[in-house]
């Protein structure tokens, strides 16, 4: 008979762990982003305990006076557990396992358990397990003796324990046949961007913070259906729709994974398809959270991984959402976007102004026309309304005088 494998609910009560190495480093914002997604994964945090040293332990993250402040305070406080702020090593994991008798997370696990929480599609499915598997694989003893002391929790959504207890060599055939299955992810991917090029439809990404308000303004521009909750990553797979826009163009928009601090090495290889998005489209919306106290960190952050994904660079279209949580109205100013718009998703207000930015950037790329096609040629003018953007038409004797914009393109066939 099959033996059975079960992921259990259990209620954890976490302390968190961080180390500041520097002055500029803003510690506890990190802290009470790591409490968010903590609570997102499922826990609950009873404590935070920050560090202070020259550099991370190279054995045990923290110092040894400090792991025992750690286990007194997870004592006092019934903690099942610790999350510390940066990614273990393998070495640091066990040991700080084998010092404090918890079970020992770090911020790049519980990313992870929620990305694969969220996941829905497939390929969502695919690239989590893929993230998962590469960051276990180093991390099998240490991971196991945790889940199998407290039976479940953050950690065992995705592959579960089933995966972990296999070996090495078993994970590494599965790892290849990931790789395998979203190869053809990545090459299906690129057969759809060849068709929208053919087609002439210009593609802007929604990129931002992750609960910056990115499907809310999906949603209500195209009426998209994506999942909307104030909480973090709470979409994960990508979705593309057709927005109409009131002058008669049109926009592919493509809304992206959310961005994070410390986002994991593993999750962007393995959602590099997805997150090419960015990469090859034509412009980027930024949505930031203006409602954010830490607002500014949050656009770096952004900008930083757009750079290291090779996306930057490309037009610019930065939307300061959630001006109905404002009590007064700010001055807000992008530098590296053409357009900086006061915008809330929610209610509506500045979608006016992102359109007429989006009918302006579309414009650029294309040609403008003013000329007479006799009646035989009438066939070019489909083209027109096809692929640019016809204002006029005039039925003269001698032909049909049209007035519009074209892309360069299809400059040269008409």
């Amino acid at each position: 008979m099959a033996q059975l494998y079960e992921n259990s609910t259990v209620e954890e009560r976490v302390i968190l762990v961080g180390i500041q190495t520097s002055g500029d480093e803003d510690v506890q914002a990190s802290l009470d982003e790591l409490e968010d997604l903590a609570e997102t994964a499922g826990a609950l945090t009873v404590a935070k305990m920050i560090q202070n040293r020259e550099a991370v332990h190279p054995g045990t993250y923290i110092g040894k006076g400090k792991i025992e402040e750690v286990r007194q305070t997870a004592l006092a406080l019934g903690a099942t557990g610790i999350i510390c702020d940066d990614e273990l090593s393998p070495a640091q994991l066990n040991n700080l396992e084998q010092e404090l008798d918890l079970k020992v997370m770090d911020r790049t696990l519980v990313i992870l358990d929620i990305f694969a929480g969220r996941a829905t599609t497939s390929e969502g499915k695919l690239q989590v397990e893929l993230a998962q598997l590469r960051y276990r694989q180093a991390r099998l003893v240490g991971l196991r003796s945790s889940l199998s002391r407290l039976g479940g929790g953050i950690g065992t959504r995705g592959p579960g324990e089933k995966k972990l207890e296999m070996d090495r060599r078993l994970i590494q055939k599965r790892i290849a046949a990931l790789r395998r299955e979203l190869e053809e992810v990545s090459r299906h991917r690129e057969l759809i961007r060849e068709k929208r090029k053919k087609g002439q439809t210009r593609v802007a990404a929604i990129v931002g913070y992750t609960n910056a308000g990115k499907s809310t303004l999906l949603n209500r521009l195209t009426d998209a259906g994506v999942l909307e909750e104030n909480q973090l990553f709470a979409t994960l797979d990508p979705t593309t729709r057709l927005l109409k826009l009131p002058d008669g163009q049109s926009v592919l928009l493509t809304d992206t994974v959310g961005f994070i601090r410390k986002l994991p090495h593993h999750l962007i290889e393995a959602f590099q398809s997805t997150l090419e998005e960015a990469k090859y489209a034509d412009f980027l919306i930024h949505v930031v959270d203006a409602s954010n106290p830490k607002m500014e960190e949050q656009m770096q952050v952004v900008y930083d991984t757009l750079r290291e994904l090779g996306a930057d660079g490309k037009p610019v279209i930065t939307l300061f959402n959630k001006q109905d949580k404002l009590g007064s109205r700010e001055t807000l100013r992008d530098f590296k976007a053409e357009y900086t718009i006061l915008t809330s998703a929610k209610n509506g207000e500045g979608l006016d102004a992102l359109c007429i930015a989006l009918e302006e950037l579309l414009k650029r790329g294309k040609i403008y026309i003013d000329r007479i096609f006799p009646y035989e040629q009438a066939g070019k003018i489909q083209m027109i309304r096809s692929f640019g953007q016809l204002e006029n038409e005039e039925y003269l004797p001698e032909g049909i005088r049209v007035t519009g914009y074209v892309p360069q393109e299809i400059y040269g066939k008409i």
